[in-house]
């Protein structure tokens, strides 16, 4: 972990924004005019998706990846100019957020700025030509980070957006050298002390196979090394697995139960249950009150808590990342998370979730027993993942507690309580 990661970061929640797909316009003007309704879901850090022009050679579909970057250090015209982007920046900051934007250091698109300038810094196939490391990614050239001018490019450039945004949130950071992150942190601290560091790690079938063929793959273990937050991934398969049917509570708690351990002591964890590379959580989880308990069961987790847009509506559809494919920003099915979620962005706030010890059990039926423990304070979660009515113990002294969700008294009797299948949060 960054020795100077702030343990606070765990009471955050990330909004995470694909600027062409948020609105009809498609434009920074059309995420600016919906700012106090993100902000009154209880967001602390708004993430854009790539900012910048998109390549378009072997660019997929009609608009292409905002993924296949033409140049790092330009605005893509069909969001606006660099004065409208500073404008929402500000909008969000007047707003007491923070603003993040996408890094995507691993490649560039085939007609980039750095590829027509400087094509010693890129991968180059044996028969001398550009190409790339993963194959299905092919509206992409790779770079290559044993060139050393590209560092310093690279780094320059950051520092020309740290004076603007709070932090970058680095697309599959461990492809990329952990010295290269590890230098650029140091030189944007100089610029933006505090700078907000996410890294997009990858599962580890990936990493396994990327090492299998010499490339390089670093660890979420490495990975905390430069960043301050890591996505979820190393457990994002038990996750599915088991919201599939595939895999018992037990096996997927045993996975989060792991990272308490294995991680240093001021770790932070991205819990995600959507983002803009996978499926949606309501694709995934139909019934209401399931989807219920796994959203208040991912902001009780230790870490930051994440919402992609439109999640909040209970949105099934994964928008395109290569045609127009506006979010729909009201109700599906009449589906509005939205009231819950800025109830656990409350509850969030309090201490407990910033410095603990934390732990999952399986309480039966489908049904986790979550806890934070710090001194004589505690927080204890109650979550039902196919929304049963059971008898779970929990760790707690008889007694009339309060449900921080909505206020009802529950209580505690021969150390158990009476589970309706809706999810329980006490603060003790």
């Amino acid at each position: 972990m960054a020795d100077n990661t702030p343990k606070n970061l765990r009471n955050y929640m990330m909004y995470q924004v694909f600027v062409r797909n948020y609105s009809r316009e498609g434009t920074f003007a059309g995420v600016e005019k919906d700012l106090d309704r993100i902000r009154a879901l209880g967001t602390d850090i708004v993430y854009l998706l790539p900012i910048h022009p998109i390549g378009k050679k072997n660019r997929k579909g009609t608009l292409g990846s905002p993924y296949a970057i033409s140049d790092y250090r330009a605005i893509n015209p069909e969001y606006g100019t660099e004065d409208d982007f500073r404008h929402l920046v500000d909008a969000i900051h007047e707003r007491g957020m923070k603003c993040i934007i996408d890094v995507v250091y691993n490649h560039t698109a085939p007609d980039s700025v750095l590829a027509a300038q400087h094509p010693e810094w890129f991968y180059h196939k044996p028969d001398g030509s550009f190409g790339n490391r993963v194959g299905d990614w092919t509206d992409i050239i790779d770079l290559d980070y044993g060139q050393e001018g590209l560092w310093e490019y690279q780094i320059e450039t950051l520092l020309h957006w740290a004076k603007i945004v709070d932090g970058f949130r680095c697309d599959v950071a461990p492809l990329v050298p952990i010295a290269f992150w590890e230098q650029a942190r140091e030189r944007v601290e100089e610029v933006r002390p505090g700078c907000i560091w996410l890294a997009e790690s990858v599962e580890k079938d990936f990493i396994r196979e990327l090492r299998s063929r010499g490339l390089t793959a670093h660890s979420d273990g490495e990975v905390f090394r430069a960043f301050d937050v890591s996505y979820d991934y190393d457990i994002y398969r038990n996750f599915t697995e088991y919201a599939y049917g595939n895999m018992s509570l037990a096996a997927y708690l045993d996975a989060v139960e792991l990272q308490e351990w294995i991680y240093p002591d001021n770790y932070c964890k991205l819990r995600f249950l959507e983002n803009h590379d996978q499926s949606r959580v309501h694709f995934m989880i139909p019934d209401e009150t399931s989807l219920i308990n796994f959203t208040a069961f991912s902001f009780f987790q230790k870490g930051m808590a994440f919402v992609y847009a439109g999640q909040e509506y209970g949105a099934s559809h994964a928008p395109s990342l290569f045609d127009k494919d506006t979010v729909s920003m009201e109700p599906q099915g009449g589906l509005d998370l939205s009231a819950l979620i800025a109830s656990l962005c409350a509850i969030k706030k309090n201490e407990i979730f910033t410095d603990s010890v934390y732990s999952v059990t399986d309480g039966g039926n489908d049904i986790c027993v979550a806890s934070h423990v710090r001194g004589d304070k505690k927080a204890v979660g109650v979550f039902s993942f196919r929304g049963r009515k059971a008898a779970v113990r929990v760790p707690l002294e008889d007694g009339i507690y309060k449900n921080e969700l909505g206020g009802e008294p529950v209580e505690v009797f021969h150390g158990g309580i009476s589970c309706q299948g809706e999810p329980v949060i006490i603060l003790a």
